[in-house]
């Protein structure tokens, strides 16, 4: 759950993550079906669109642009950390009566579901963040996302146990987000009915 949590937040960063350890640590053996992700050419990939990603999410009006085309990638590597993590098969569907009722599909669309419902709360509370700072919290919210992004990963791949307590910390603090927001709203409204 803490990599397809990090995966809504930075799709690269738990895939980098899981590839390094697996392959300069004994933290992480990944099955063999999953070997080509602690492969030196994926993990170069993988670096080079982090950074693409780390600099387009730190500039306003760039950063919405870059989450809509995360909207595939995120939850996509969601489920592929999700379903490495939990050391599932991948396998070529040649009978999909077979592989569904294998259950071999649950960890990716878990994977899936967590880093879908992650971006869409980050989507929709970056705008909410630009438009209350001018576009200048844009780059600091985006640096929170990415520490939370390693550390999630790191603490899911170390002590999964805490990874609980981020989740209810993320969930907090998007309500408190969308609450102040609402408030706002409610508040302009009744200024603009009393002018």
């Amino acid at each position: 759950m803490g990599l397809a949590t990090s995966a809504g937040l930075n799709a690269y960063i738990p895939l980098l993550a899981v590839g390094l350890l697996a392959r300069f640590s004994s933290l992480i053996t990944l099955p063999p079906s999953w070997h080509w992700l602690q492969n030196g050419w994926t993990l170069t990939i993988l670096a080079i669109l982090l950074a693409i990603e780390f600099v387009a999410d730190k500039v306003p009006i760039v950063d919405h642009v870059n989450d809509v085309v995360q909207t595939v990638v995120r939850p996509t590597a969601g489920g592929l950390a999700f379903g490495a993590a939990s050391s599932s098969q991948t396998v070529t569907v040649d009978n999909p009566g077979a592989f569904f009722t294998s259950h071999r599909w649950v960890p990716i669309v878990a994977g899936i579901l967590i880093s879908l419902t992650v971006h869409g709360m980050k989507a929709s509370a970056r705008p909410v963040v630009n438009a209350t700072t001018a576009g200048i919290g844009a780059p600091i919210v985006s640096t929170i996302e990415d520490v939370v992004s390693v550390s999630l990963s790191l603490i899911a791949i170390v002590v999964p146990v805490l990874v609980l307590v981020f989740l209810v910390a993320m969930a907090g603090g998007f309500w408190w987000l969308m609450r102040r927001r609402r408030r706002r709203r409610e508040a302009r409204r009744a200024a603009r009915a009393t002018a």
